[in-house]
């Protein structure tokens, strides 16, 4: 596997950017903040409050507070310090969906600071309406939400998708080798590798990705990273161990198709087949945050004990600092194609490098058109 970088590495120069937005999902700080988050993000919904009661009992099992804001404030300090050493010379922002620091908030200020134009990098690797296309919808919203009158909002770009990024993969077949060494010697070669990402609704599976691809972009991008990191587990240990792609957070109405197989239900027929252990990798997520702590670490560490399966949860990039330098790379390499200059774009896997823009219809809603921003120009689009 290339090591991360290399797109622009000859070049410090962030221009035509002087701004770079980390945007992210937001989390609760603290137990009264957990429904009032809750109604953030099913807003629209028609979700009870009771409903978002019980579902804030994760929450509260972590004092009601998600560590995501946390994870984000360690990963800004790194990057901030990666960008400062080599040389970059740009101020980061950082703005959520969901919560405090609001993107309206943070836009505001770019604002008022005499930002232009600004690099936007979402904690969300992959293709689909509610990991890509609604961060989008969210950043029209935020602008659209600037008092009139006040300093314009900056020209938005969103960096391209970085799910096969080696700068995001490397870090996630380091964490697995670990996990398969912390299983017992006599379980350790059978152990089956279960990729974990967030279910979503197949029919929004189905409409990931560009309309001229045929959708499933979502799964395709899951299934091709995790072939590469299965292979190079094979290729590090000399043992293939078989792998499968499961979900886990589903939370829709029970009459909806969600994709499958659960994490848990994957686990039990593990058991059910013989297989002596799992190991769990996160690789939908990239840092540690509710879905990995809670519906890992906590319920399906459970089940693996009931079951009394040997299992172990490999870490997330976090702020690995390949991964924190794939941002920066991201970054420079978006610089100079703006620029009109040539650039390398390091990618594994089959999928290739991703665009740069979002093309037109991408991963759409699935309640029906909503402007968006950082894509190809759409007919409702500013």
């Amino acid at each position: 596997m290339s090591s991360p970088g290399s797109a622009a590495e000859s070049s410090t120069d962030p221009a035509p950017y002087d701004a770079l937005l980390l945007v992210s999902f937001g989390g609760p700080e603290g137990p009264d903040d957990v429904v009032p988050f809750l109604e953030n993000v099913t807003r629209g919904r028609g979700i009870p409050r009771e409903r978002l009661e019980q579902v804030g009992e994760h929450y509260y099992l972590f004092g009601g507070k998600s560590p995501i804001n946390d994870q984000n404030r360690a990963f800004l300090k790194d990057l901030r310090a990666d960008l400062a050493e080599a040389g970059v010379d740009i101020p980061v922002y950082w703005g959520n969906r969901n919560w405090d620091p609001y993107l309206t908030d943070t836009l505001a200020q770019m604002a008022a600071d005499g930002v232009q134009r600004a690099a936007c990098f979402m904690t969300s690797a992959y293709s689909s309406w509610s990991s890509c296309r609604q961060y989008r919808e969210n950043l029209f919203a935020a602008v659209d939400a600037l008092p009139e009158g006040s300093p314009a909002a900056p020209k938005l770009d969103k960096l391209r998708h970085y799910f096969n990024h080696p700068g995001f993969v490397e870090p996630v077949v380091d964490a697995t080798l670990a996990a398969l060494a912390e299983l017992p010697d006599d379980v350790r070669d059978g152990a089956h590798l279960a990729f974990v990402t967030h279910s979503i609704p197949t029919q929004m599976n189905d409409a990931s990705g560009p309309p001229e691809q045929g959708g499933g972009a979502y799964v395709r991008q899951h299934l091709d990273v995790a072939a590469v990191i299965a292979e190079r587990v094979r290729e590090e240990t000399g043992r293939e161990h078989p792998h499968e792609l499961v979900y886990c957070s589903r939370s829709g109405a029970p009459h909806v198709p969600w994709l499958e197989p659960d994490v848990n239900d994957h686990l039990a027929a593990l058991k059910e087949q013989g297989v002596p252990a799992v190991v769990m990798v996160p690789v939908g997520f990239v840092s540690d945050h509710m879905e990995v702590i809670y519906d890992l670490d906590t319920e399906a560490m459970a089940t693996a004990e009931e079951l009394g399966l040997p299992a172990r949860r490999a870490g997330t990039a976090g702020t690995d600092p390949r991964f924190v330098r794939a941002v920066r790379d991201l970054l420079l390499e978006r610089a100079a194609a703006e620029r009109g200059e040539p650039v390398e774009r390091p990618a594994v896997g089959t999928t290739g490098p991703m665009w740069d823009r979002c093309p037109v219809g991408c991963c759409a809603n699935p309640r029906g058109a909503v402007p968006t921003l950082t894509g190809e120009r759409e007919p409702i689009d500013q």
